[in-house]
């Protein structure tokens, strides 16, 4: 079976689980090269870098070892389904960054929505770190939180230059997962995170230099 063994870690006061597989895929050298043949392109204001629509095959290998973790981990008896998968890379530079790219963030507000996070540069390109919310105490946000996240955001002004690294006088970091080469970590979208953007990445634009991940949505199915 492919996928390797997983450990799992919980963050924060609320224990969120986050899931970290090392030997994730069994052709890592494959997704890389099937990254330097796509077109890649900026898809939104969010994501601090350009990105590329994956084949959803690559999961297939991988399948035992994602349906062992989300209905003995995560507790999702009816399966899930994938909503989006795609390759990305990290390419703006720190004073180029807009405010929401300079704090931490969720995916959704969907707690039946997860992140599968694949690392496949090396560990000096970054991991992903977790965040709680100091004002509010937030480390997760839903429907019923999010306003008052965000008016306490909108209260506090503008965000420091740069990309979120470590704790500050408005976010805790409360986990991380450090990058290394072939590894996977997952967690409910709505947990508060960012990339762990070292200061002297390069920016490349190309997957054989850049911070390249390959980035995987599941929806929980009811």
């Amino acid at each position: 079976m492919s996928g390797g063994s997983y450990n799992v870690r919980h963050v924060g006061e609320a224990r969120q689980p986050v899931v970290v597989i090392d030997g994730f895929h069994p052709e890592p050298e494959r997704l890389r090269g099937m990254a330097e043949r796509s077109g890649f392109k900026t898809l939104g204001p969010h994501y601090p870098g350009v990105q590329a629509p994956a084949d959803p095959r690559h999961l297939h290998p991988v399948d035992p070892v994602l349906r062992e973790v989300f209905a003995d981990v995560f507790g999702v008896p009816g399966g899930l389904s994938l909503v989006q998968c795609s390759f990305s890379m990290v390419t703006t530079r720190e004073p180029d960054l807009s405010p929401i790219q300079r704090l931490p963030h969720v995916d959704t507000l969907d707690p039946g929505r997860f992140a599968l996070l694949h690392y496949l540069s090396d560990e000096d390109t970054g991991g992903t770190a977790f965040y709680r919310h100091r004002a509010t105490g937030a480390e997760v946000l839903t429907t019923q939180t999010f306003d008052a996240y965000r008016n306490a955001l909108q209260n506090e002004g503008e965000p420091k230059p740069g990309y979120m690294r470590g704790s500050d006088d408005r976010f805790e970091e409360i986990g991380r997962v450090d990058a290394a080469p072939n590894r996977a970590v997952i967690y409910r979208s709505h947990l508060l995170h960012s990339g762990l953007i070292p200061a002297e990445l390069p920016f490349s634009d190309a997957p054989a230099t850049a911070r390249l991940t390959l980035n995987s949505f599941f929806q929980a199915n009811a």
